[in-house]
């Protein structure tokens, strides 16, 4: 069983600390970037854009990689995964907070890599597009950002009052 214990400490560990990653960068750039933008004038913004934006885009999406998979490692190694991902109907609702903040987590991960990302992507121009196109993945991105930023507060919720069962 001690093999196990280390391994459910590694992998929670490893899952706090790219969520850190994740979670801190999508505040960043929902509170800080994003409302910074307009105010950089505009011979400095193709510096956000082409160097800090994609370098931060790449950390962003391999947090969130990193945190659903040590996540999703964690809850086998634990042993609810099962019960999780059933919102607790199979066990009384033991597992309902963690299987709330494992969706939450899931939906918002989805939205980075099958959303957020390939707008960015033309919005960026790291791919071609359009200047509408543009324009208009850049709205989507930031709108599913912004989407992400307000499931990130329950979520984080739902992963604390987990281990602690007596707030949940």
């Amino acid at each position: 069983m001690e093999g196990l214990d280390f391994l459910s400490f590694l992998f929670r560990w490893l899952h706090v600390l790219s969520g850190v990653m994740w979670i801190g960068l999508l505040w960043y750039f929902n509170f800080v970037q994003i409302p910074s933008m307009p105010k950089i004038p505009d011979d400095q913004k193709p510096a956000v854009g082409k160097v800090i934006a994609p370098t931060a885009l790449f950390w962003f999406r391999w947090g969130a990689m990193a945190t659903i998979v040590t996540g999703l490692i964690l809850a086998m190694l634990n042993g609810y995964f099962i019960e999780a991902v059933a919102l607790g109907f199979t066990d009384d609702g033991a597992s309902t907070a963690i299987g709330i903040g494992m969706w939450l987590g899931t939906i918002m991960w989805f939205n980075v890599w099958f959303v957020i990302w390939p707008n960015q992507k033309r919005a960026l121009g790291i791919v071609d597009a359009d200047a509408d196109a543009k324009k208009a993945s850049a709205r989507t991105a930031m709108l599913f950002s912004r989407t992400n930023t307000m499931l990130s507060i329950p979520m984080l919720f739902c992963m604390v009052s987990a281990q602690n069962p007596w707030y949940f």
